[in-house]
């Protein structure tokens, strides 16, 4: 079996379903499937971020600098954004249920071999040179396996949901980043924190395997591979005229879109902040407020878990409050977003008020994000273009996360002094993202929609 083949997506199964049983068929393998992608991408993140918690232990450790952890944070950001633009694209051709099982099991061996890597460092006297080619190299190749999840998990909202219910299913799917998240984050800094910074990765393999298993066990590719009718069959949706073109002109169409463009530098901004709080927030805690390395894990872990109701809330909010309005609900959480991350940046205070801040941070800015990088886009792109779309917004951001990555890197290290870290020039960095994240849709809203 070649390569291609074994991607492909689903020829139709010649075994029909009764049609008395489509129904009840079409419901179970639906839920079996979302629930499958839903807990399999949350699982993506638990192996894309042991490398955020672990850190301050590889400084402290000698076993690599703040510098060289920013390098190390592009290299994955930057494979992921090429990878996300171009599995995005081919995912729109493939079997979902075989796309992100790869991904995730070749994401969890990567995370084995720098556990078992770790736990020979020292033993064998390993040069700090190359334990950060090693490191950037697998953590590069990681990027471009995680970049496998995000496409078909969006695509089998597409091909299992109607119009009707996409909003609701998509706000879910959207929260498991932040669950992911945060298990990485409590998870990973107790097993850091307890047996040392090798375990964590070891902790992230185990998880990759049990996504792995999930994603082969749960996920159906199409309802027509079961034997079943398509979704608007099912659902009695009208098919539009662009439902009928081939996918590679639904792709071209989406990719002279301009709005999609308006989404993609929105999301870029979206990406630096969101990722300067999750792969730098806990070293800032240990180094500008003094926490210890699992009280920083816990804040940032812990605050992660409000992203999940900012998600739940942000297409209920634009939908039913603000009836179908995306700006209203994306101002308004925006400077909700801006203000909490100002304060988590600037202002002092003990573990409650920080754990405050970065969870209303983490409320609101999930809000801009699930609607400005999700709900607009999906607005008006059609269902067979659903990856295409993905990976136009997925380069521009992550590009971004990856420049963020080494910026953020060489502004901590570069001004510190004699081991003691100045954090203002990157915090106003952050903050500046954070503002244009939301201000730049709300100004090319009226033209997007157009």
């Amino acid at each position: 079996m070649s390569l291609f083949s074994y991607f492909r997506i689903s020829k139709p199964s010649a075994v029909k379903v009764p049609e008395g049983e489509v129904e009840a068929s079409y419901q179970r393998f639906r839920e079996r499937t979302f629930w499958g992608v839903t807990v399999a991408y949350t699982l993506y993140y638990v192996c894309r971020g042991t490398l955020g918690v672990v850190k301050q232990p590889l400084i402290d450790g000698g076993v690599l600098t703040a510098g060289q952890l920013g390098i190390i944070g592009s290299a994955f950001y930057f494979v992921y954004a090429v990878g996300k633009f171009t599995n995005g694209f081919i995912a729109d051709y493939c079997n979902i249920r075989r796309f992100m099982a790869v991904g995730i099991g070749i994401s969890a061996l990567i995370n084995l071999i720098l556990g078992i890597l770790g736990l020979l460092v020292t033993p064998m006297g390993l040069a700090s040179l190359l334990v950060f080619v090693v490191f950037l190299l697998l953590w590069g190749i990681n990027g471009w396996m995680q970049s496998m999840g995000s496409p078909p998990g969006t695509i089998s909202l597409s091909r299992w949901f109607p119009l009707t219910q996409r909003g609701t299913s998509y706000s879910i799917f959207s929260s498991t980043p932040q669950l992911g998240k945060s298990i990485s984050m409590v998870m990973t800094g107790f097993i850091v924190a307890a047996v040392g910074w090798q375990w964590g990765f070891l902790a992230a393999a185990v998880a990759g395997a049990m996504g792995l298993v999930v994603s082969l066990v749960f996920i159906s590719d199409t309802p027509e591979s079961e034997g079943l009718p398509s979704v608007q069959e099912l659902s009695g949706e009208q098919l539009q005229e662009m439902d009928n073109k081939p996918t590679r002109e639904l792709q071209k169409w989406v990719f002279r879109h301009p709005g999609i463009w308006v989404i993609a530098l929105s999301t870029a901004f979206l990406y630096i902040t969101q990722h300067a709080v999750s792969d730098w927030g806990v070293l800032f805690l240990q180094k500008k407020k003094d926490f210890s390395l699992r009280e920083a894990a816990q804040i940032i872990g812990y605050a992660e878990a409000f992203g999940l109701t900012g998600n739940l809330v942000a297409g209920w909010l634009s939908d039913r409050v603000f009836g179908g309005n995306r700006v209203r609900p994306v101002v308004l959480a925006g400077i909700l977003a801006v203000a909490s991350l100002f304060g988590f940046l600037f202002l002092e205070g003990g573990f409650a008020l920080n754990m405050a801040f970065v969870a209303v941070f983490s409320f609101s800015f999930s809000i801009v994000f699930c609607i400005v990088a999700g709900l607009m886009a999906l607005d008006f792109v059609p269902r067979k273009a659903t990856g295409a779309a993905l990976g136009i917004v997925g380069i521009s951001s992550y590009a971004a996360a990856g420049l963020q990555s080494v910026a953020s890197g060489f502004l901590i290290e570069g001004f510190a002094t004699q081991g003691v870290y100045n954090f203002t020039p990157v915090s106003v960095f952050w903050t500046i993202a954070c503002l244009l994240a939301f201000v730049l849709p709300v100004i090319g809203w009226k033209y997007l929609r157009k």
